[in-house]
């Protein structure tokens, strides 16, 4: 089992739309007893909250299922339960290494990264733009699923 771990701040935007989205990518390539998915915030601001309606609203217009999705806060042994985690933006990745106590370690990665755009993903919390977020998450989430692919079968 592949085990893929996405992270942002607070763990009720940008990551639990992460979660959604490349879980519904899995199940579309048939994959969902190969990889398993997850989300977490690098705060304890959202444990237990469901996601933003922002989120919410965005992954209802595509049919994108979040059900069971619920805030959370990394710890350091996500990283040994993790093969792959995903951070949001340049802040989140810093703040992943210094959770899991692994200072630039490969298995930790941004998700535009693996695109022809590598930036960080804006955070609607604060822009508002639920729209723009959920087409880079996309991009990304395509990206990486081509990534683990390629890598582990």
């Amino acid at each position: 089992m592949i085990n893929v771990l996405f992270v942002c701040l607070g763990n009720i935007c940008r990551s639990p739309m992460a979660e959604a989205l490349f879980r519904h990518l899995v199940q579309q390539e048939g994959l969902e007893d190969k990889i398993r998915v997850d989300s977490a915030g690098t705060s304890d601001w959202h444990v237990g909250s469901p996601p933003h309606e922002g989120t919410a609203a965005i992954l209802k217009k595509y049919n994108v299922e979040t059900e069971g999705l619920a805030g959370r806060q990394l710890s350091k042994q996500d990283f040994e339960a993790f093969d792959y985690i995903v951070g949001m933006d340049e802040s989140n990745i810093e703040n992943i290494y210094h959770i899991v106590k692994q200072p630039k370690h490969p298995k930790v990665i941004r998700l535009l990264d693996l695109t022809a755009t590598p930036k960080d993903v804006p955070d609607p919390y604060y822009t508002g733009d639920f729209q723009e977020t959920y087409d880079l998450v996309l991009d990304g989430c395509q990206a990486l699923l081509n990534k683990i692919k390629a890598e582990q079968f």
